[in-house]
């Protein structure tokens, strides 16, 4: 899942919700996001459903930070 361009409705908070316990302690979850978690509260939209969902998540994961350029950009800068 690339999590979240813009604010979650209230359904789709529900269904994140619904899928994230449905898989908590059982299967995994990939999440990519350039979002910091302290912005996906206001990327969720309701403090409390980000709370359960943040709890499930960051919690029990293991992280792979990228470094470095952008594909994007590199790619950029040789079609020139």
């Amino acid at each position: 899942m690339t999590f979240s361009l813009v604010p979650l409705d209230v359904k789709e908070r529900a269904h994140l919700t619904e899928i994230i316990e449905d898989r908590h302690g059982r299967k995994s979850i990939i999440v990519t996001s350039q979002l910091p978690e302290l912005d996906w509260y206001d990327a969720i939209g309701d403090s409390t459903v980000a709370d359960a969902i943040l709890d499930r998540i960051v919690h029990t994961a293991r992280r792979i930070t990228l470094t470095g350029e952008s594909v994007r950009k590199l790619k950029a800068l040789k079609s020139r």
